[in-house]
């Protein structure tokens, strides 16, 4: 299909903007630092297994965090195992799981302990409205449990508690059972469920303690707190506002056009983070807030996605490169756990960068495409490099955290019609 493209296309220049930065210098002393505080010799016997869940998300340096804290649980004379605890990530099958954690750094050999994948799950509860409590048997049969998760605001919903600690007790160790369950039951009453849920897993099972992490604003750890099970729910809280505090964003609003170069499982769990982006739609809430794109031209799967494309359909146009990328059983399977079959919808697509541009231009209600607002990202993870048109100068200038770091200069494109890489250099 051929569209008419545009004569002339905006200046732009790369821009860098001052994000939080607070980063740990030492890794593996904040981790050990931090579980010292469990009295973990009180709460346990020596020879007791541990299940240690650990979720689908690519958390920087995760293996890591994750290796140091098996440590810690062998110093202590205890059996630990890694659960795989995502839902349905990884196509719902424990191959599939396994193979997400492999990509993350996680296998039997790096981590010196086994990994158990199963996907066998129990009841173990039910609230007052009906929702049955489902929980990984391979979890329930081991002596203690221990999730690490990050906690940020979640892509689908706002609450007290969102991504975090108790949800990946809730869903992620529910499997793909419990996950549906869990995603089917709050559309007629809310997330909120989450903390009624985590209280009757505390109660239930033999959870030891949980490991929060927080990122600043580049995306890096910045606090690892071990919260035993008393404080869990309410310390949980609390550092949700912390890490909603130090997550970047897109610095300017009412964009025409927002461009994202990869989109995957590994970068959100939508792909590209509404957080960010402004744009959500979903059974459960639809939101447009800041930076109000009226276009969404998202260019590459990212290879860490495992084929995974949930969230594409928050796009207005993507590539056929995205779109053969796709494994529809994967995306498919996601989109139907999470309750959101729209997200999976596959947005027009075009051969090359430059015809899915002018795409968006000619539905933009545009007057000239140098009087364009638009910005360009690497991801929804990394906020600190953005290409922007020209016609953003003057806020540019007038914000004392951006500062224009290369000339304006006419967007152009390759000899195949797609936009050059700029994001390597700056990072």
């Amino acid at each position: 299909m051929n569209i008419i493209p545009f004569n002339i296309y905006p200046e732009v220049a790369l821009i860098q903007q001052r994000l939080e930065a607070s980063g740990l210098e030492d890794l593996p002393k904040a981790v050990m630092d931090s579980l010292s505080v469990i009295p973990v010799l009180n709460m346990t016997k020596p020879g007791d297994t541990v299940a240690v869940a650990v979720g689908s998300r690519g958390i920087r340096h995760i293996d890591t965090v994750l290796s140091h804290c098996l440590q810690f649980l062998k110093n202590n004379k205890l059996k630990p195992f890694i659960v795989p605890a995502m839902g349905s990530h990884g196509g719902a099958t424990p191959d599939g799981q396994t193979s997400v954690l492999e990509k993350l750094g996680i296998t039997e050999s790096a981590m010196g302990v086994p990994v158990l994948p199963d996907m066998d799950v129990a009841c173990i509860g039910e609230l007052s409205g009906g929702l049955k409590i489902y929980f990984s048997k391979l979890a329930l049969d081991a002596d203690h449990i221990v999730v690490i998760n990050r906690v940020k605001p979640h892509t689908k919903f706002k609450a007290e508690l969102e991504s975090g600690l108790c949800k990946m007790l809730a869903i992620g160790l529910g499997k793909a059972k419990g996950a549906a369950e869990f995603h089917q039951y709050a559309v007629r009453h809310s997330f909120q469920i989450i903390e009624p849920a985590a209280d009757v897993i505390l109660k239930e099972t033999g959870f030891l303690f949980g490991l929060a992490l927080l990122e600043d604003g580049h995306g890096e750890l910045a606090h690892i707190e071990a919260v035993p099970p008393p404080m869990l729910v309410a310390r949980e809280k609390e550092l949700l506002k912390k890490a909603a505090a130090m997550m970047g964003r897109i610095p300017f609003d009412s964009l025409d056009l927002l461009i994202v170069d990869l989109f995957g499982k590994d970068i959100s769990g939508i792909g590209m983070d509404p957080n960010i982006t402004g744009r959500h739609r979903d059974i459960v809430g639809d939101f447009n807030k800041s930076p109000h794109a009226k276009r969404i031209f998202v260019r590459d799967l990212s290879p860490g996605s495992g084929g995974n494309g949930n969230g594409i359909g928050l796009a207005d146009v993507t590539t056929h490169r995205l779109v053969h990328a796709l494994d529809l059983e994967k995306t498919y399977i996601n989109a139907i756990t999470a309750v959101s079959p729209e997200k999976a919808s596959i947005p027009m697509h075009f051969g090359d960068d430059r015809t899915c541009i002018d795409a968006c231009f000619r539905t933009i209600g545009l007057d000239s495409p140098e009087n364009v607002r638009m910005v360009r990202i690497k991801d929804t993870m990394n906020l600190e490099y953005l290409q922007v048109s020209r016609a953003l100068e003057k806020e540019i200038l007038s914000t004392g955290s951006l500062k224009q770091i290369t000339p304006w200069v006419r967007l152009g494109f390759n000899a195949q019609g797609n936009l050059e890489n700029v994001f390597t250099a700056g990072e």
